[in-house]
């Protein structure tokens, strides 16, 4: 589906926008409110009066104090393509009050998004609670019928966006991380999202293939238990010859190569105290992994038992794979003491490795996966272990640690007139009117302090003294003299302002962008327990502004 003109001819030649990544994004995803409003404001005739409405959320999820703004990229191609059809119309008149005139759904027929403007927060920024992520401006009645989509669309994306960052803080840089979630997705949607969102916040790769191809997120997986138990003994293996890996040579029975490889290095299973044989099915099932995979076999270790049969069996095929000119990729444990079996593990392997000379064997990469999430790898690292790469599931892609960000949709202004939701709890107050954001940063590089000002107030100047002031609390004000001022809200989608489009990077690059913004925050930030609270203030004027709003329309009341 093409994307609709968005503005001047010469944002019209920009690259054409798909559609959402899942069909069932349609401008019915919404809440049936929605509509009744945008009939509301119809009957009214107000549905062409100019708004203005901030997307934010009021709380950082995971006990923590940041989040990654995600989904971005799905809401332009969203409203791209916003365009409700015949059939649509007619499910919309079926479902409404039957009192609801003709001419209403004319209208329907009529809107699009091309005389509305998106302002966002750049995908994969590191963003905190009370700065819009999102500032959406255009008529009324089209606007709101965007609300719940574009919510719904950021919502989860930065949900798992941050549950991922969080993780990879913990594992560390030089971890590999493996989001392996699929089958406990809540559906196929979040599943396909989870993949997207995750590799975003810092994740390496994704066992989802749907998403591999969608995304070009690079593909990891090996085999499952049911393929080693599938096998019996190393009888069944029929074709038991492999070309060596410069093509020179053919070794035509793998098997026996396997099994002399097998008996050399029993004497280094008897060093752990181990006797006895292998479990020959699970070898068997190794070999003929490694027959179809010679350049890629990683093994899943721990069917039987670990020490006693996985891993002997393991070394054995891949050394057989050596004399090949092979080199096996590694192991994965799935169950028991991950700590204990990673370093017991390594162990072995460097053994083989001064014994036979292998180089590099001792270096095998050892993958570990079973129910992670933030906590057991936190605890893997208090007691010390070799695992070099985690195949995170269920707690990452279901945020069991939180449901829900908690995103809200916020009119501010409306005809040039800003307007303040007020409430008993302070925390539900919103920030009127149109607003820029900018982000300051300190002598060491670090960000200080996020800011809102009015539209038209001049912008905050690096070595210039600025007074930020908390939006609601009069005693939280500081100076601040910032090295380097950063503005947050970029234009993309115009609609009719005439503004320059933002282009929509590719994943990788939001990827790198949220990776490198989380290494610019200040460790106290970021860090699991007890993290310091990261400012958001407004400016001296908006908070005046705030505060006159407030009073002037909350009502006085009388005492008697």
């Amino acid at each position: 589906m093409e994307a609709k003109a968005n503005g001047p001819k010469e944002e019209q030649s920009h690259s054409s926008l798909h559609g959402p990544t899942n069909p069932m994004v349609t401008p019915l995803l919404t809440d049936l409110y929605q509509f009744t409003m945008a009939y509301a404001y119809w009957k009214a005739g107000k549905h062409q009066e100019r708004a203005v409405f901030d997307l934010f959320f009021r709380k950082n999820p995971f006990g923590g104090e940041y989040t990654i703004f995600a989904g971005l990229e799905e809401c332009i191609q969203f409203i791209a393509n916003f365009k409700l059809t015949e059939d649509e119309i007619s499910f919309l008149r079926s479902s409404l009050p039957p009192n609801c005139e003709d001419g209403f759904f004319n209208y329907l027929r009529g809107i699009d998004c091309s005389d509305v403007e998106v302002c966002a927060i750049s995908e994969g920024s590191v963003v905190f609670p009370k700065i819009p992520l999102l500032r959406i401006e255009g008529p009324v009645a089209v606007v709101q019928l965007l609300e719940t989509p574009f919510v719904n669309l950021v919502n989860y994306a930065s949900l798992v966006a941050t549950n991922a960052a969080r993780h990879r803080f913990v594992a560390g840089k030089s971890k590999t991380l493996l989001e392996f979630g699929l089958r406990r997705a809540q559906g196929p949607d979040g599943g396909i999202s989870a993949s997207k969102y995750c590799y975003m916040g810092g994740f390496d790769a994704t066992s989802n293939v749907a998403a591999g191809r969608l995304f070009g997120i690079p593909l990891r997986g090996t085999h499952s238990h049911a393929f080693v138990s599938s096998f019996m003994s190393l009888d069944e293996i029929v074709d038991k010859s492999i070309r060596s890996i410069d093509g020179s040579s053919v070794c035509e029975d793998f098997v026996s190569l396997v099994q002399t490889w097998l008996s050399k290095i029993q004497w280094i299973h008897s060093l752990n105290g181990i006797f006895g044989e292998t479990n020959q099915s699970e070898l068997a099932a190794f070999t003929t992994y490694a027959l179809a995979f010679p350049t890629s076999f990683l093994a899943l270790v721990d069917t039987y038992d670990v020490m006693k049969s996985g891993i002997p069996n393991f070394c054995a095929v891949a050394l057989a794979l050596a004399d090949l000119g092979y080199k096996a990729v590694g192991i994965r444990l799935d169950s028991g003491d991950l700590a204990y079996l990673s370093c017991e593990s390594r162990k072995f392997f460097c053994a083989i490795e001064k014994e036979f000379g292998v180089a590099g064997f001792g270096k095998m990469i050892i993958t570990a996966s079973n129910d992670l999430n933030e906590e057991t790898l936190d605890a893997l690292n208090k007691q010390g272990h070799e695992v070099d790469a985690f195949g995170i599931g269920t707690y990452l892609v279901t945020c069991y640690a939180q449901a829900a960000l908690g995103c809200v949709f916020k009119l501010v202004e409306i005809n040039n007139q800003p307007r303040i939701k007020l409430s008993e709890d302070v925390s539900k107050v919103s920030i009127p009117c149109k607003k820029r954001f900018y982000r300051l940063y300190g002598r060491e590089g670090y960000p200080l302090v996020d800011i809102m000002t009015g539209e038209n107030e001049p912008p905050p100047k690096a070595a210039e003294r600025i007074l930020c002031r908390h939006p609601f609390n009069e005693s939280k004000r500081a100076y601040v003299v910032p090295q380097h001022v950063e503005e947050l809200l970029k234009c993309y989608w115009p609609g009719s302002s005439g503004k320059t489009r933002e282009e929509l990077p590719p994943i990788k690059e939001i990827r790198d962008r949220c990776i490198r913004q989380l290494d610019q925050m200040r460790p106290d930030h970021m860090r699991r327990l007890n993290p310091t609270p990261y400012k958001v203030s407004v400016s001296a004027k908006l908070y005046d502004f705030i505060h006159f709003l407030w009073l002037n329309e909350a009502p006085v009341g009388e005492l008697q």
